[in-house]
Order: structure tokens, then C-alpha cells, then sequence
């Protein structure tokens, strides 16, 4: 089978899917109602990408397959096309968004059954796989761009899609306003890419030789880039607020595709950050301190889809930890690790939510503080998300454990030659274990222990008197175009581990991805810097690494299988009032909200707005008057008398004459 034909697709399909729903849904009204035909047409336009890469992947030699669509815009000194280039890392990104993206689709189905608008929510998420395909395969940081702005431009559409809710809409500005940050430093790293190198084209400029300065400034740009994407300190508050939009989109943003975007980029440009020790150090210590924080809020939230979503920011920290301690492929192992349990569970936190909304047993339908012993009613959902909580908690042999372990020991061992990483370790360890406490609290409080809800029964009198109960509302198991994307992604988060299993078995050759995907060959695709620990450190590094999941664990089960929710409450005696800091997400909204948004909007009311106005306006306007005024003197000239006219014209002779005669 020639590959080579079949790729062009890959970026088509998702596109076309977009477009026929579009058209057809706004031409046809009657088209919007056939929710089966809207969902097995945007499904399958993920689907059969996922199926070309996984035939790429099957038949893939190791050699870089390029194909071009079209010329978009060439110069003498610029010439842009719309090229694409699949080489290991773009492979491996494209089946785990595809992938993932295709069982999202297809819990959508059910997820959003007679949502008003249901065929526009098809059609972003179609446009928001082909914006991350171009982000992912594009061989040019142009097309690169296309994409990354593509992905923010679906991610407003998706957050904002309930945008009748003021909350949800004012959620989609915050995150496209925050992306707006890093696309700018993108640009100008951009800029400055070209004006040194002449060419935006990875494979040409990745592996030119900057000075010093101008290559500590691009990496710069590109991490300050990546940090409004894959939500970093300062420009994750976006991220929690993302919850907003339906749940499947939560998991799409969260688990595999956007916030993934900035670790994609970083270890794309991995031959050019090798050189720029400064700017790893930087990001490592900004990874950390962005883990650690958003582990701190996770434990004091009670929101089922803020948990996860500060979860997802810690976990991106992990990564940057792993980007800054130059051990890039390693950061992507944990992409797709995180990818596998991450989905599961924002995927599990829906089907919850759609249980306590049928139920109608709980003022808040996402509040965990008002569920309590679902596994009794969803036994697939209850499953599928302690899988998956035990995968995040690092606890072997599932996925989060190998992922999660090496960026620990990569951060240990660096430790050896900049001493900075051991505070980098010491966080992450102190991170791993606030993961793992608050994901099992997450979970202990959602199916384990009491019900903390109450049915609102809506049989009669009749129905009593008769014991019949067949219009007694309780929580559901949802239906199996739900829980099959659950098992799938449970059991990718029991195996997928095995991709990377850590170095001391074999020195490293049983790390797949690491030593043999991305690393593999005399010239890597991914550049790692590359730290050594002895056997009996390494050794010593998994043992506690182990150690610190297990208790996490036990100490969250033992705590709220006991107590419930007064575990809350001895938490909150122990910690006082930084508790309150935590429930109030260390108070990072209102501190941005007093030094940056109410000082923008005094300066828009007191000055822009006057400016706007009185100058701006009073200039346009001032024009217009100038000209009414003229006008009206000037058309008193014109009298319509003919006698008039020709004393003007012999006036104007005789000063004519005067003039040549003088």
C-alpha cells in the first residue's frame, strides 16, 4: 500500500468532515436533527486518519515522509508552502490526538443527544483536529502557526459553546486572551528565527548554528510561547476555567491535543534548547513550581471537573520538569501516557455528571461533596476511573508510574551537574504524593462510602400504597457508546507504560520510545541531554517513587473511607487558614483581576474612551463639519444668475492679465 497517497488525508478528512457538516447544517434544518448520521460522519473523519498513521507506523522506515498540498505564498526572499512532513515525533503525536480524538467523538454521540446546537459541536471538534494536524505534521513554523492559532480559535468556540451562560463566555475570552500572550512571543521568535536564518522550515533552521544570544531569546520566546498553550505559571488561570464547556471538550483540550501543543513545539526545537542550559534551568523550575501549586488547589476543590482540571495543570508541570532537564522524549512519553488516563477520567467525570443530572439528586450536579457510592449503580465508570486514578497516582505497573518515575529520575540525576534540579526533584516528589492523596480523595468521595444525595421521587400516592417504584429517579450506569471509549482508555492506561520501562532494565534499550522511536540512530530526532545514575541510585529513585504513590493512597483511602467528608474538615484544622488560600486558588484570579484588568479598564474608561471620542471621533468629525461649512459658502456662488457668472469669469481675466503684465 503506497502511504504516500494515503497521508494527504489525514489532513482532509477532519477538514471536509467540518465543512459537510457546516454547510449542510446550515442549508438544511431538518439535516441538524439526524444526530446518528452527524456523528458517525465527524467520528469517521478522525477515525480513518487514526488508521493511515497506524499504517504509517506499521510500515515506517525511519525516513521522514514529506508531502506538499500547495504553494501558499512565495517571494525572492520568502517562499511558504503548505508541506507536511511525518517523521516519529509528528507520527506519534498524530495517533495519540487522532486516537483519542476518534473515542471522543464517540462518546459525543451520547454525551450531547438533543443539544439544540449538536451539528455546530460536531463541526468544531472536526475543525479542531484538523487545526492540531497542521500544528502537528506542518514542516514550517508557518504552517505550525496556522494550526496553533487554529486549535485557540476552536478552543474559544468549544469552551464558549453554552455562550447564553455570561460565565461560560466570559471562560472562552479569559482563555483566548491568555493565548494571545503566548501567541505573541511565538511571532516574534518567529521574526527572529528568520531574520537570522532566511527560512521557517524545522529541518532547516533547527539545526543552524545561533550565537549565544540570539539562541537564549528564541528558546525564550518559544517557552513563554508554549506556557500560554500548555498553561504554565503565569498564564494557566485559563485552564480550570476551560471546564465550562461540555465535558468531552475538557477532555480533548486537557488530555491529548492543545495543552499538549507547547511540549510538542519545545521538543520539535529540541536540537536548538540542547544548547540554551540557562533557558532549561528556567523552565524546569517554572514546570515545578506550576506542578506544585496547582497539586495545593486540586486537594481543596470540590468541583468533579476542577479537580482534574488543576490535575491537568500539575501534570503539565511534570513535563516541563522533564523538557527542562533536557530529557525531551521523556516529556513526550508522559504526553501520552497522560493522554490514555487523563481522557478516562474527564471522559468517567461526565458520565457522573450525566448520572446526577437524570438522578436530579444534587444542587450541583458536579459537586462531589453530593454523590458518594456510585460504584453501586455505575460499576464501568467506577471502574475505569480508579484505573485511571491509580495510573495518575503512579502506582505500577500501570502508565503513569513508568512516565512519572522517569522525569523524577531525569531530574535527580541532573541534579549532578546543576544542583538547581535537586529542588526540582524534591518538588516533584512532594508533587507526586499530592497527586496521588487528592486523585484518590477525588475518587473515594465520588463512588465510594455513603450517598450524600437524595432521590426526588416522583411516583403518587398509588405507587406507594402498591410498592411500585417504577418512577423512582437514581443514578445510571451510562450507555456502552460511553463505557467502550472508558475500557479503551483504562486498559491504554494499564499497558501503555510498557512503552518506557525505566532504563536499569537492559541500560535503556527497553525504553522504546525513548532509545528506539525518538531517540534512536545516529542523528535523533529528539535531542536529549542525557544525565547518568548509578544502578543502586536508580534503584533507590523507584523504590520511592513507588513509596510515595502507595502512600498517597492509602493515606487519602484510609482518611475519607473512614471520615468522608469531615476528612475535609481535618484537613482544613491542620493546614488553618492557608486552606482558605488553597479553596480560593491562592487568590491568583483576583490578584490578576486588581494589577491587570480593573487598571485597563480605568485607563479605557478615563483616557482610551476620551481619546476614542474627543480626538479620534472629533477629528472625523471635525472633518465633516469643515467640509459641510465649506460647501454651504461655496454654494452661495452658485446663483444660478448667468450675469453673475460672467462678471466672475471677466474678473478672473483682468487678474490674470494684471499678473503677467506686473
Amino acid at each position: 500500500m503506497d502511504i504516500q497517497s494515503l497521508l494527504p488525508l489525514v489532513v482532509i478528512l477532519p477538514f471536509l468532515g467540518a465543512t459537510i457538516i457546516g454547510l449542510l447544517g446550515f442549508l438544511f434544518p431538518n439535516f441538524r436533527k439526524q444526530e446518528s448520521l452527524i456523528g458517525a460522519l465527524a467520528t469517521s473523519m478522525v477515525a480513518i486518519p487514526f488508521v493511515i498513521y497506524l499504517i504509517a507506523f506499521l510500515n515506517f522506515d525511519g525516513k521522514p515522509i514529506l508531502f506538499d498540498l500547495f504553494s501558499w505564498m512565495e517571494t525572492p526572499d520568502l517562499k511558504i508552502r503548505f508541506s507536511y512532513e511525518l517523521d516519529q515525533l509528528s507520527l506519534l503525536m498524530g495517533m495519540i490526538v487522532t486516537g483519542v480524538g476518534s473515542l471522543i467523538h464517540l462518546y459525543s454521540i451520547s454525551y450531547m443527544h438533543s443539544d439544540s446546537g449538536f451539528y455546530k459541536y460536531f463541526l468544531y471538534l472536526n475543525l479542531f483536529i484538523f487545526a492540531m494536524t497542521n500544528l502537528i505534521l506542518g514542516d514550517n513554523l508557518v504552517v505550525l502557526f496556522l494550526g496553533w492559532e487554529g486549535v485557540g480559535a476552536c478552543s474559544y468556540f468549544l469552551i464558549g459553546y453554552w455562550f447564553k451562560d455570561m460565565e461560560k463566555a466570559k471562560a472562552a475570552q479569559k482563555a483566548f486572551v491568555a493565548n494571545r500572550i503566548g501567541d505573541f512571543a511565538l511571532l516574534t521568535a518567529m521574526f527572529l528565527i528568520y531574520s537570522t536564518t532566511g527560512t521557517l522550515t524545522f529541518r532547516e533552521f533547527v539545526y543552524t548554528g545561533f550565537d549565544p544570544v540570539t539562541l537564549k531569546w528564541i528558546c525564550l520566546l518559544v517557552f513563554i510561547a508554549a506556557t500560554g498553550k500548555s498553561a504554565q505559571i503565569p498564564l494557566y488561570v485559563w485552564l480550570p476555567d476551560a471546564m465550562a464547556g461540555p465535558t468531552p471538550v475538557s477532555a480533548l483540550i486537557h488530555a491529548a491535543t492543545m495543552v499538549t501543543s507547547g511540549i510538542y513545539l519545545i521538543a520539535r526545537m529540541s536540537w536548538m534548547f540542547y544548547n540554551a542550559h540557562e533557558v532549561l534551568a528556567f523552565i524546569a523550575i517554572i514546570g515545578a513550581l506550576t506542578a506544585v501549586s496547582a497539586a495545593m488547589t486540586a486537594i481543596a476543590q470540590n468541583d468533579i471537573k476542577k479537580v482534574l482540571a488543576y490535575s491537568t495543570v500539575s501534570q503539565l508541570g511534570f513535563m516541563f520538569m522533564a523538557l527542562g532537564t533536557g530529557s525531551f522524549t521523556t516529556a513526550i512519553f508522559h504526553v501520552m501516557t497522560h493522554a490514555f488516563f487523563k481522557a478516562c477520567l474527564f471522559l468517567g467525570s461526565g458520565s457522573v455528571i450525566h448520572a446526577m443530572e437524570h438522578a436530579h439528586a444534587a444542587p450541583d450536579p458536579q459537586d462531589i461533596r453530593f454523590m458518594g457510592n456510585l460504584k453501586k449503580y455505575m460499576p464501568h465508570t467506577s471502574k475505569t476511573f480508579l484505573i485511571s486514578t491509580l495510573a495518575i497516582a503512579g502506582i505500577p505497573p500501570l502508565a503513569g508510574f513508568f512516565s512519572k518515575d522517569e522525569i523524577l529520575g531525569k531530574a535527580f540525576a541532573a541534579g549532578h551537574e546543576n544542583s538547581i534540579y535537586y529542588l526540582v526533584w524534591l518538588i516533584g516528589i512532594c508533587t507526586a504524593f499530592m497527586t496521588a492523596f487528592y486523585m484518590t480523595r477525588l475518587y473515594v468521595l465520588t463512588f465510594e462510602g455513603k450517598e450524600r444525595f437524595q432521590y426526588h421521587n416522583t411516583h403518587d400516592e398509588h405507587h406507594v400504597h402498591h410498592g411500585h417504584d417504577e418512577h423512582h429517579h437514581e443514578p445510571h450506569e451510562s450507555p456502552a457508546i460511553v463505557t467502550i471509549p472508558l475500557w479503551i482508555l483504562a486498559g491504554l492506561a494499564i499497558v501503555g507504560g510498557f512503552l518506557g520501562l525505566p532504563e536499569i532494565i537492559g541500560h535503556g534499550h527497553y525504553n522504546w520510545i525513548s532509545h528506539h522511536w525518538l531517540g534512536g540512530g545516529g542523528s535523533p530526532l529528539v535531542k536529549n541531554i542525557t544525565h547518568h545514575a548509578s544502578f543502586v541510585t536508580e534503584i533507590i529513585l523507584i523504590l520511592l517513587s513507588i513509596g510515595i504513590g502507595v502512600a498517597g493512597v492509602s493515606l487519602a483511602w484510609k482518611l475519607y473511607t473512614n471520615q468522608g467528608l469531615k476528612g475535609d474538615e481535618i484537613i482544613k484544622s491542620k493546614l488553618g487558614s492557608f486552606y482558605t488560600v488553597l479553596e480560593n486558588k491562592f487568590y491568583v484570579d483576583e490578584f490578576y483581576n486588581f494589577m491587570i484588568v480593573r487598571p485597563f479598564v480605568f485607563i479605557s474608561d478615563r483616557f482610551i474612551m476620551f481619546l476614542d471620542k474627543e480626538i479620534i471621533d472629533g477629528a472625523v468629525n471635525g472633518a465633516g463639519d469643515l467640509t459641510d461649512t465649506t460647501g454651504n459658502i461655496i454654494k452661495k456662488l452658485q446663483s444660478g444668475v448667468v450675469q453673475n457668472y460672467a462678471l466672475i469669469m471677466v474678473c478672473g481675466v483682468i487678474a490674470i492679465i494684471a499678473y503677467l503684465m506686473i
